[in-house]
This record gives C-alpha cells, structure tokens and sequence, in this order.
C-alpha cells in the first residue's frame, strides 16, 4: 500500500481573509459537539469518541482567599478523536476504547509542551503522534495476543488537536476528518482501504468505489492482525470561520459529500449539525454505527 504522509501548512489565505500573519497568535473560540449511534442494523456500537480541552490548571488546595479551587491559564488546546472497532462481538469495541484511552494518556503527558509550540516544537508534534499511534497499535496487539477471543481486534483512529490558529491532525484506517471553510468541504484524511487503492491505481472508477463490495477491508488499522501501523500526518493553519467534521465511516458510507456540506451549512450549531447527520445516516440505512463530532471557530 502506498501510504499518504502530508506535512502541509502553506496553505493559501481564502478570498477576502486577512493573512495568516494577522490571525497567527489569536485565540480562536471554539464550540464543538459529538455524537455515537447504533445504527439501524449492529447489536452493539464499537464507535468511539473524545472532544476534550487541555488546560493549564492550578488546583487550590487551602487559601485564605475568597476564590475559585481551580485556576485555569488562558492557553488551551482542544481535542477531537473518533475511533472504529472492528474484530467480532466484543473485540471491536475493547480495540477502540484502548486506543482512544492509550491517545488521551499521551495528550495528557504532553500537555507541558503541546500549549506552547514555537516553530520547531510544531514540527515534532508530528513525528510524536505517529509515534503515539505506534504506541497505542502496540499496546491493542499486546491485548489481543493476551485474550485468544481478541485475537485480530483492530480500530481506526482519526484525532485533530488545535491550538490558536494551528491545527494538527493524524490518522489511521477509514474514519475521516474533513475542513469545511468558505462553502467548501475538503477531506484531510486519506482512506486505508483496499478500494481506495484500486480507484489510485486506475482499477476502479471513483464514481463506483462507495458501492464497491470491497469497500469494508481496510489496509492500515490500529491493532489487527500484523503488528506496526503507517500513521497519516498533516499540520496546517486555522480561520475564522471554519469548521472541522470527524466521523466514521458509518456516516461517509450512507451520505455522500455534497449532502453532508449542506448540513454543515444549514445547521446553526455543532450540536444540530451532529443530530442532522445521523439522522441522515439511518434514515438512509443507518447500515452501521455512526459517529460525528463538529467543531467550529470564530
């Protein structure tokens, strides 16, 4: 498999938007939502999912001071993660409630550096989440070979960590992170699938890859049967006005990109918008669990 790792932060300003020079440094406000569901037809939901702000606390213990027991430093980053078990009845959930757990222990250990990213730190966030997720893929592999019911238990997993106007992103199997800015949706992620290899490699149309059997075998997962997993990268800069979509594939597989655009752009809030697209995932089938998570900057 040829695997897609991008590096990009270049970017270029939309129409009518001041440069990055004048946002760069600005603390964008962020509201954000997410959502799991059944679906119409799983017994069980091995969906995942995380929206989380990090903080820089200090926590009171005593004081003579009339005041609150924690404060907070203004910096923050804000957290997003979906994750998409798979293997058998109870594998596909353990997998990817690991994996999400495994990715907020390294957030949390890295908080001292991740809230002041000068240039140079920037770039190593990178090469530090591929190496988280080379972390969790080993600690899913070490469960499964502990329980030979688990044997084979995988997950996707799709994170977007902000802060300020930076925004970086790292990914793993079929679940997506898109950017909807300026009435465009763009997807970031790259698909690990067996389908989407046969439509790069001239063997399938791209107009016929979302009804494809084959559409379900992913390349690149989290945990699986073999050991060692190619993680997906990108760092690029945030505006105004844009709005991030994490979800699995149980939303992607039943409403097609221009539908899942118009939600975004209709909806007042991440809330509604997360609602809207369920909804719309199961009144279209609903054939597997969906997860959505929203967020948006001003």
């Amino acid at each position: 498999m040829t695997q897609l790792t991008q590096i990009s932060d270049a970017r270029p300003a939309p129409r009518d938007r001041a440069p990055i020079a004048q946002v760069k440094g600005r603390r964008l406000a962020v509201q954000s939502f997410g959502l799991t569901d059944r679906g119409r037809q799983r017994p069980t939901n091995q969906d995942q999912f995380v929206t989380a702000v990090l903080t820089r606390a200090l926590g009171v213990q005593q004081t003579s001071l009339p005041q609150s027991s924690v404060h907070y430093a203004d910096d923050r980053g804000h957290v997003f993660i979906v994750a998409d078990g798979m293997g058998g009845a109870s594998g596909g959930e353990q997998a990817s409630a690991l994996a999400v757990s495994a990715m907020e222990r390294f957030l949390l250990n890295a908080l001292r550096w991740l809230l002041t990213l000068n240039g140079a730190e920037q770039a190593n966030v990178l090469h530090d989440f591929k190496a988280a997720l080379r972390s969790v893929d080993a600690s899913v592999c070490a469960a499964a070979a502990n329980d030979p019911g688990l044997h084979g238990m995988g997950t996707t997993l799709t994170m977007a960590y902000s802060s300020e106007t930076d925004l970086f992103v790292a990914h793993v199997g079929d679940s997506r992170c898109y950017l909807y800015r300026d009435g465009a949706l763009q997807q970031l992620t790259h698909d690990d699938t067996l389908v989407q290899q046969m439509v790069e490699s001239g063997l399938l149309p791209k107009e016929k890859a979302a009804s494809h059997d084959l559409r379900h075998v992913i390349t690149n997962v989290v945990g699986g049967t073999t050991p060692g997993v190619q993680a997906e990268v990108h760092r690029m800069s945030l505006y105004p006005g844009d709005t991030l979509l994490l979800c699995t594939d149980g939303l992607t597989g039943m409403v097609p990109d221009d539908r899942i655009a118009a939600v975004l752009k209709a909806c007042r809030s991440p809330r509604d918008a997360c609602e809207q697209l369920a909804r719309l995932a199961n009144e279209r089938g609903g054939e597997d669990n969906v997860t959505v998570i929203v967020a948006r900057y001003s």
